[in-house]
């Protein structure tokens, strides 16, 4: 009797409807976890009618496309954002499924980190806050799944955790020190904490790196379309550009596009 042979896309298709599924629930999470609310109970409503979703106007991507982006009952526009949660935890998915390959660490360890991440994003973007169930919760599992990850470890998880609150908290302490007004919050410091956890050392220096130059080039861009005098004047989230910093490390393991770009041909 021959083997059944898995086809070769089956696997990558059943990632991305994973990821759009989890993308879809991370939807209540940004719009509850912030203002404390349960995100098991209710259903999911309308915000505009509260009518109840229907299950079979839920499905990630499809309804919003049925529906043209708007409420079955009340015709309300529906925001893309919701959308677009979905379609960039379904990407993340299946770039962590192709870095690292199957096995338990990716259920257990890499798609729980892309979900963390995704909802600090768009939760920092809206509301300025970075939940400590995120960061917190986060940090405990990148430590306690740090042992069974190659080329890293516990000890180096814990280094790298350590680092990247020492890091930040020294800086946000000197800012304050200098400017009498708090520059980064306690949440960007846990999280990049957290993403110590995950990455490690070197990981930590290469997620400042990234947001730190990724941050000025925004916030100078920022400054000159609203006309402030300063860019330190002007405020923006930092939660976003660290995690745009630590998903490239994560993603390519090293400086790599970096150095690549940087050396001489």
């Amino acid at each position: 009797m021959e083997a059944v042979q898995i086809p070769a896309w089956l696997p990558n298709a059943i990632v991305i409807l994973l990821g759009l599924i989890f993308g879809s629930f991370l939807n209540v999470v940004i719009a509850r976890l912030p203002h404390g609310k349960s995100v098991v109970k209710p259903r999911s409503a309308c915000p505009k009618c509260s009518t109840p979703i229907a299950w079979y106007d839920n499905f990630p991507v499809l309804s919003y496309l049925i529906l043209r982006g708007k409420c079955r009952k009340c015709s309300n526009p529906i925001s893309f954002r919701y959308v677009m949660v979905e379609l960039i935890t379904a990407l993340l998915f299946i770039a962590v499924k192709q870095r690292f390959g199957l096995g338990w660490l990716l259920l257990a360890r890499d798609f729980p980190l892309i979900l963390i991440l995704v909802a600090v994003t768009f939760i920092d973007l809206e509301h300025r806050i970075i939940p400590d169930e995120l960061s917190l919760g986060g940090l405990v599992l990148g430590l306690a799944t740090s042992w069974w990850v190659p080329g890293l470890g516990l000890i180096s998880s814990v280094i790298g955790a350590a680092l990247g609150f020492i890091m930040f908290y020294a800086v946000a302490w000197f800012y304050q020190w200098r400017t009498g007004s708090s520059g980064l919050g306690g949440g960007d410091i846990k999280l990049l904490a957290m993403l110590g956890a995950f990455l490690g050392p070197m990981g930590v220096m290469v997620t400042v790196l990234v947001s730190s130059i990724l941050g000025s080039v925004i916030g100078i861009a920022w400054a000159l379309m609203s006309r402030q005098k300063s860019v330190m004047k002007v405020s923006i989230p930092y939660g976003p550009f660290l995690v745009i910093g630590g998903l490239y490390y994560y993603l390519l393991g090293t400086l790599g596009l970096w150095f690549q770009f940087m050396t001489p041909t």
